[in-house]
């Protein structure tokens, strides 16, 4: 019995043995092939993107043509703050002049919202796709549609590359945690909607502030169940048509937020 046992043992053994040998003499995949995907995994995705309207939407982060594109003198003077990432420069166009579903005015840009708004995630003027600036009667504003909210201040003429996740001027918009209640949430939204807006550590808060050129802004945008945003913005200049020019950097994406409704 005893020898039936080691005969048993020692053939494991060698087997063992055997199935390591093999697998070390086997070659090793490379790491970039191991994870290369599928032709079909490829076609899936591109299938994917071609069915999301908001990245069929997406803009370069420098329009160089058309009605939106900021001109060539503006992106020459910007082209080396444009080599920072998550940064950009856009135009946007007065509301009143140019939204035609609200105005019934002319909307030569051809899109909905007329070319004043603009989605920092998405990258597009296209209303209704995450949209977190709007320029209307000359002010800035954000909070559009539903439960989604936001707040600007004025940080005055300072320019932008200072401006960090760690500037104390940004604490506030930085650390602000939104609602996950409906009910709260709206009443956030009323809360720095009304005109004087809400003062913390000498900068005002508001959703609505008047367009100043040279001034640079901070701006967080919740958009509930979409995205949330911290974004520092400059007013570059105010054109004759009443478009401006705004140079803006990402400061944070937050995790969008879930609203409970009731």
């Amino acid at each position: 019995m005893k020898s039936f046992i080691a005969v048993v043992f020692g053939s494991l053994v060698f087997f063992l043995a055997s199935a390591i040998a093999f697998a070390q003499g086997m070659p090793q995949i490379p790491e970039s092939l191991a994870t290369e995907k599928t032709d079909e995994q490829k076609y899936n995705e591109e299938v994917r993107r071609q069915r999301d309207p908001a990245v069929a939407l997406r803009e370069a982060r420098v329009l160089k043509e058309g009605l939106l594109a900021p001109s060539d003198a503006d992106r020459v003077a910007f082209a080396e703050f444009l080599h920072t990432r998550n940064t950009g420069l856009i135009r946007l166009l007065p509301r009143e002049l140019y939204d035609s579903e609200v105005y019934h005015t002319a909307n030569p840009s051809r899109i909905r919202g007329g070319g004043s708004y603009y989605s920092f995630i998405n990258l597009t003027h296209v209303y209704g796709y995450g949209s977190d600036i709007g320029l209307e009667q000359n002010h800035l504003m954000v909070g559009f549609a539903g439960a989604a909210y936001g707040m600007l201040t004025n940080l005055g003429d300072v320019w932008i590359e200072g401006i960090t996740l760690t500037d104390p001027r940004a604490n506030f918009l930085s650390s602000y945690e939104p609602p996950t209640l409906e009910p709260e949430a709206r009443a956030e939204a009323q809360r720095f909607g009304v005109r004087e807006g809400v003062t913390i550590d000498g900068l005002v808060y508001q959703r609505r502030l008047p367009v100043q050129e040279n001034t640079t802004y901070l701006l967080r945008s919740i958009d509930y169940d979409r995205s949330d945003v911290l974004v520092a913005l400059r007013v570059v200049k105010k054109d004759s048509d009443g478009s401006i020019i705004i140079a803006w950097k990402l400061l944070k994406e937050y995790r969008p937020p879930m609203l409970k409704r009731s």
